[in-house]
């Protein structure tokens, strides 16, 4: 039985996109902290949310059988990045979940890094797009909380939920 790869992605990419738009809405007033990294050679939060937006695309399409939509450089600023979110969810709800059929099977060539890679669709869902996705995701969550963004778990997932000033 082949799994459902449009509920394993599409979905998700779009309840955790609204998640990182609402991360960098909370970055009002401190937009300093999205120039912000956790290493010297780790992409800024800005990036990181740029990269898990082109992730979420570069994922779902391959999947769905299409081309990647190309994306318009939107900025690097929160407005920026709130409207290249918005597109990328936009986009996801264009896909139609009949397009999925027969993704998990489907050969899907692409790059990681400088490695040429060609996995099935499953593959390529589980063990590379989703793991990429969620790692910008939470880097972009790592940095803004370093940064004294008062933002937890609940931020994160939009499931939890704890009273204001609880600790572990």
């Amino acid at each position: 039985m082949s799994a459902d790869l449009y509920s394993a992605s599409v979905p998700v990419f779009s309840h955790y996109l609204g998640q990182l738009a609402n991360l960098v809405e909370r970055t009002a007033g401190r937009e300093q902290v999205l120039a912000a990294r956790l290493a010297p050679d780790m992409f800024t939060a800005a990036q990181q949310v740029a990269t898990a937006v082109g992730f979420a695309l570069r994922v779902a399409y391959p999947l769905a059988g299409r081309e990647v939509p190309p994306s318009a450089d939107l900025g690097l600023d929160r407005i920026g990045l709130g409207r290249r979110i918005a597109a990328a969810r936009t986009s996801l709800a264009a896909l139609d979940r009949s397009e999925f059929a027969g993704a998990a099977s489907r050969r899907i060539r692409h790059r990681a890094g400088f490695a040429e890679l060609d996995q099935s669709g499953d593959d390529y869902l589980h063990l590379f797009g989703m793991p990429n996705f969620m790692f910008h995701v939470s880097m972009t969550f790592a940095v803004l909380r370093a940064e004294g963004l008062e933002i937890g778990k609940a931020e994160f997932d939009g499931l939890h939920d704890y009273p204001h000033g609880f600790r572990f």
